[in-house]
């Protein structure tokens, strides 16, 4: 259709700009893209037990403010981080939380900070930062 013929009779090219308009609309031409991070904040529970953490990695989103839920199942241990805002932090009996915003992207590795005995330099929980 030529557009002299679409813009004639003022009506029909208020029609058809409204058409075209809608169809843009209903095609997600001027869509919104989804943000770039989870918005949600994140939530994860970890045993401390004689030399380990369970689950040993965890992986967290940057920018997603995390709660870390620990509880020890033997003895006390602890955690740290001073490249993910974790200050000294321990795990006991009763449940203790620490909550953390990471903002760059990488693998952590941090240590159990309170001595537990013979493993203890091997006690380690990773935490991998993704975008």
């Amino acid at each position: 259709m030529a557009l002299a013929a679409l813009v004639d009779h003022p009506d029909r090219a208020m029609r058809n700009a409204a058409y075209v308009l809608a169809m843009l609309l209903l095609s997600g031409a001027f869509a919104v893209p989804a943000s770039a991070g989870p918005a949600r904040p994140a939530s994860i529970n970890i045993t401390a037990s004689n030399w380990k953490f369970t689950p040993g990695t965890i992986t967290v989103h940057v920018n997603q403010v995390t709660t870390l839920h620990f509880i020890s199942k033997e003895g006390v241990h602890g955690i740290a981080s001073a490249a993910l805002g974790i200050a000294n932090t321990f795990a006991m009996p009763n449940a203790t939380a620490v909550t953390f915003t990471p903002h760059k992207p990488g693998t952590y590795v941090l240590h159990c900070t309170m001595p537990c005995g013979q493993g203890h330099a091997q006690m380690t929980l990773i935490v991998k930062i993704v975008q």
